[in-house]
């Protein structure tokens, strides 16, 4: 087997793909726990010891990093065996012959692990190995962080998955839409942790909550957890849907107060007297799943402090700046662990009016945001985008999305590295199936080019930290769509091109330490992989 018996390497992968505990006996035997088939056993050694290209024995496995890659010493060919824990197998098989490059994924779980066989030159099999501590997600310059590893993002936003666990009859598309996204290797869901004064309501009036939708909202965060996918909670809306700053005027003036302007949301003492009881509530949660405080569990990647805040009334941007500046600092107060984002759009306003060329229109500057002033706040740790071409530009669909899509993303990933050495999280972008000229075709390559995009800055180190697709639904969920929804199992061209960024992102990942950038250009078969340029 060109194996030494000695050679630590044989026992940890046997041990690792076979998911059980072992020993070597005094006379080099293995001794391991458990009922296995020996057909089981003879097909784990065949993945171990022959070259999926020619079929020959003459291997030589080298590891590192949690990847152990077989070399043929006959056709000079490798590929990647990557052993994980007994219970839960991402997978992925990438495979690039003359330039052509496939893309097959599966997530299984299962009892013993299944060998994924190599069988076309330049196949690498990869896995990601499940991490064995779930810790939260922490800021290192302009990285997110997981264990000392980076942490860049593919990820999804579905806004309804509380209201969806509040019914018996629908929570099981909260698993359901889990399980899909983590089959594609998404790893962040953005969703909603409020619905005030609503339809089936978190809060139903100013500090008095339904425990019943709460209940459901610990559902959801328990069970991304089972899926490995940590949540973006955001905790009001500028928009009228699910309440949001509507409703807290609303519940000001049932008060008595003499309010004039839903943006007086923002500079009222009552109602951010309001929000902040809101904000407590939540951090302060038991759930009661998981019997987990919401501010110690580290599935909660970070704390959003509304969707899409815009103050029309003040295009100075001085009444929202102040707001962020108060009501960041006082999430920390509470919560000093867990990250803090804002929610913006992205909007250049008056501190920056070189950089309000960027902006989609003339518009943008006068809504009351001001991405960099905004994010220079203390206790604001990444810096959020939304990309809107086709809302913000044109309803018809034209190249003219594209170019606007990779100049704006441009524009705020080098903000982020200039002004405010932070991670930049794009967290929502999308395409309407109700614009005119809309297909997949364009849908496709609109999300290829934010990957894409992405992944330059990525390779340099850069803050470009990920992006979060707008939206995604599982089936049955059509009467939701509001245009943006992507149901994986109905767009395969979509969810292959989702799929192949997630395994790039995941493998950098487990490559990489935080000290290391795809600038180091690691030596390995891995590297052409990683730094082709088609999506």
């Amino acid at each position: 087997m060109h194996r030494q018996p000695e050679n630590v390497d044989v026992v940890t992968f046997l041990l690792s793909e076979m998911g059980t505990s072992g020993s070597l006996d005094g006379q080099q035997h293995l001794v391991v726990k458990g009922r296995f088939a020996s057909k089981y056993i003879e097909g784990i050694l065949h993945k171990y010891v022959i070259c999926g290209c020619c079929k020959s024995p003459d291997t030589i496995l080298t590891n590192g990093n949690h990847l152990f890659f077989l070399i043929c010493e006959q056709c000079g060919s490798g590929h990647f065996v990557v052993p994980i824990k007994a219970g839960f197998v991402a997978s992925w098989t990438v495979f690039g012959v003359n330039g052509d490059w496939g893309f097959e994924s599966t997530v299984e779980e299962t009892e013993n692990h299944l060998s994924h066989a190599s069988t076309h030159h330049g196949i690498y099999d990869l896995q990601v190995r499940e991490d064995d501590d779930w810790q939260m997600v922490q800021k290192q310059g302009n990285q997110f962080v997981v264990n000392d590893q980076p942490f860049y993002v593919n990820g999804f936003n579905t806004y309804w998955l509380m209201v969806f666990a509040a019914d018996q009859s629908t929570r099981g598309k909260v698993s359901e839409l889990f399980h899909q996204a983590s089959s594609a290797g998404l790893t962040v869901c953005r969703t909603w942790a409020f619905n005030d004064g609503q339809w089936r309501a978190l809060q139903t009036s100013p500090s008095v909550y339904d425990e019943e939708v709460f209940k459901a909202l610990d559902f959801v965060i328990s069970e991304a957890k089972k899926y490995k996918i940590r949540l973006i909670l955001s905790l009001t809306n500028n928009w009228d849907a699910y309440g949001g700053k509507a409703q807290y005027v609303k519940w000001g003036k049932a008060a008595g107060l003499n309010l004039t302007s839903d943006d007086e949301f923002f500079s009222h003492t009552t109602l951010k007297s309001y929000y902040k009881a809101h904000v407590k509530t939540v951090l302060n949660r038991v759930n009661t799943f998981t019997n987990l405080t919401y501010k110690n569990d580290p599935t909660i990647f970070a704390w959003e402090l509304m969707n899409e805040p815009r103050c029309t009334s003040d295009p100075s941007g001085d009444t929202l700046q102040s707001w962020i500046q108060e009501m960041a600092v006082y999430v920390k107060s509470i919560d000093a662990k867990h990250l803090v984002e804002i929610g913006l759009e992205g909007f250049y306003g008056p501190s920056a009016p070189d950089r309000a060329k960027f902006n989609p229109n003339s518009y943008a500057t006068q809504v009351g945001t001001d991405f960099i002033r905004n994010h220079q706040t203390l206790g604001v740790d990444f810096a959020s985008v939304h990309i809107y071409a086709d809302s913000w530009i044109s309803q018809t669909i034209s190249d003219a999305h594209l170019q606007f899509t990779k100049s704006w993303m441009e524009a705020h990933i080098e903000d982020a590295e200039k002004y405010l050495r932070m991670p930049v999280l794009f967290t929502e972008f999308g395409v309407s199936a109700k614009d005119t000229g809309y297909n997949t075709s364009f849908r496709d390559t609109l999300i290829s080019s934010v990957y894409k995009t992405l992944l330059n800055s990525t390779k340099k180190g850069g803050s470009g930290a990920g992006s979060l697709l707008w939206q995604l639904f599982p089936d049955g969920t059509d009467y939701m769509n509001d245009g943006y929804a992507i149901v994986l199992s109905k767009s395969p061209s979509t969810s292959n091109i989702i799929s192949l960024h997630s395994t790039r992102i995941a493998t950098f990942n487990s490559l990489c330490s935080t000290k290391c950038k795809w600038g180091c250009k690691k030596k390995n078969p891995l590297e052409e992989f990683l730094y082709h340029d088609d999506l």
